[in-house]
Parts: structure tokens; sequence; C-alpha cells
């Protein structure tokens, strides 16, 4: 089975605007301001956001002569910023999930953020099996930063979500996806065993995809997250992820045992994991006939 995170908001706050708040730039005036221009005239939000970082990249520019590099080892400052609850909550999973046999779990990431970011975390790189994000490049792979390689946007996220789902699996996704027309039955991670946890707008095709599944093929589990301490962020989540049913639940990002968040995972995993029991059971009972 696995396991989907959305990574900003969701993991824990926002790390392009903590980059911003390490370099001295409001992010107020480069998310409103800036990035907020192009959306206003038409960009799609990721777009706009790197295409506004790339503008403040350079020499004498506010990001400076900014690199992939730069980025890992900023990503590695991170790991005292995950949300209450991680990294425990992926060894608990994996302990839950080792007591049944042969079935296993796996972490994902998919996000609109930067991936050399997220993967300059320790924590990602020991718990999550691959990491799909946004990607600058400069000329060379250890150049200054000037073009924009790949942009996870909302519907692009649901691309990766088939990846996963059809068992085309990299540490480093940087190359593109096999699209072989493999059968349902045959992929390697139904939808039915998918849980994805997200926490904005971008997360909805992906929120609603593991929710209601595919054509007859079940859905698994998709959870809205909210931040408690913004009214606004609990409205929007309501309206845009709970009312509609793109998710199940939503919750603020606490992922303690003890917390509704963290509890409620460790259950569902559990649950998952009976049910694939049973149903090996029930189709073993099936293929022996009758004990006479």
């Amino acid at each position: 089975m696995a396991v989907i995170f959305d990574f900003d908001n969701t993991l824990m706050p926002d790390s392009i605007t903590k980059l911003l708040v390490r370099k001295r730039i409001d992010p107020e005036d480069f998310w409103l301001r800036q990035a907020g221009k192009l959306v206003r005239r038409g960009y799609d939000q990721i777009h706009a956001y790197l295409n506004v970082m790339l503008k403040n990249i350079g020499q004498g520019k506010p990001l400076g002569p900014l690199t992939n590099v730069d980025l890992l080892r900023f990503g590695s400052t991170l790991d005292k910023s995950f949300y209450p609850g991680l990294p425990r909550l992926f060894d608990d999973l994996k302990r839950i999930v080792g007591g049944y046999s042969n079935i296993t779990i796996e972490f994902y990431i998919i996000s609109g953020g930067l991936q050399e970011i997220i993967e300059g975390s320790k924590v990602v790189d020991k718990y999550f099996d691959a990491v799909y994000g946004s990607q600058l490049a400069g000329d060379t792979p250890d150049g200054v930063l000037k073009y924009v390689k790949r942009a996870i946007t909302f519907t692009e996220k649901t691309r990766y979500l088939f990846e996963i789902n059809k068992g085309v699996r990299a540490r480093n996704s940087h190359r593109e996806v096999v699209n072989e027309d493999i059968p349902y039955e045959q992929r390697r991670i139904p939808f039915s065993n998918m849980f994805y946890i997200g926490d904005g707008f971008t997360d909805i095709p992906c929120l609603s995809l593991v929710q209601k599944g595919v054509g007859h093929y079940k859905g698994g589990m998709a959870i809205g997250i909210f931040d408690p301490s913004d009214e606004r962020s609990a409205r929007r989540s309501f309206m845009r992820l709970l009312l509609p049913r793109r998710v199940v639940t939503l919750h603020a990002p606490r992922y303690g045992p003890k917390q509704e968040l963290g509890s409620l995972l460790r259950v569902a995993v559990t649950t998952a994991c009976s049910k694939i029991r049973l149903r090996r059971e029930q189709a073993y009972k099936e293929q022996i006939g009758p004990v006479l």
C-alpha cells in the first residue's frame, strides 16, 4: 500500500516561505504582489512562483546566485520543522504493516514545491520511496538556476499517482513516466490501497482520484489538512474539500498517536491490512473449494 503526502503545509510549514525568510525577502511581497500579479495575468500558480523565483536569482539579486546544491543544503536544515508526530508516524505505520505477512507500505511525496529542498531533508531521504516535485535548472548540474525544468501543477500531480499505481518507481524521479497500458488488475498498488493527505487547491484532483477510485474499481482514503489557527483555512478546506466529498475528513496536521490525524492514519492502515488479509483468505477458500 502507499501513503502519499503533499509536502508544504501538509508535512511542514511552507518551505519556500522559509527560504524567502532566510534570504530576507518579504514573503507577502513575493506571494501576493509578485507571484499574484502573474496569476492575475493567467499564469498557473506553480509556474507563477517558479518564474518569480528565477527573476530573483542571480548576482546582486535577492536570492543570490542560487543553485540546486544550495537548495539541497537548505532542505537539510528543515528536519526540525516537521509537524508534531513526525517522523514517528512513519515508523509506527511500518511496524503495523510488518505484523501482516506479504504486505508492504511505501511513502511518497507529490508536491508543487521544489524537489531539491524536499530531498535535502534527512527524514525524507530515510523514509520516502520517491519524491515528485517542481525543479529548476542551470546550464550545468551545479550551475546558477535559470530555467524551469519541471512544474508540478494540480493536474500534473495525478500523473504521478498513476505512476505509483502502475509500479513505475524511482528514488529520484528525474525521468519520464513509462506510459505502459498495464491492465488494472496487474498494477502494483491499486487505488483502494492508497492514502492521500493534502492541504490545498492543487491537491484536489489527487484527493478526488484516490477517494473515488477509477471506473468501477474502489478508491482508498483521502484526507484534507487545514491550519487550525486560520479560520479562513478551515472554511476554504470545508467548502473545497469536505463539502464536495473530495475527502473523507479534515484534520489539523498533527500526527502523534494520540492526536486525531495520527490516530486515524494508524487505525486506517491497520484496517486496510485486515481487509487485504481477509480478501486473500476468501480467495484461497474459493480456490481450494469446500473441505469434505
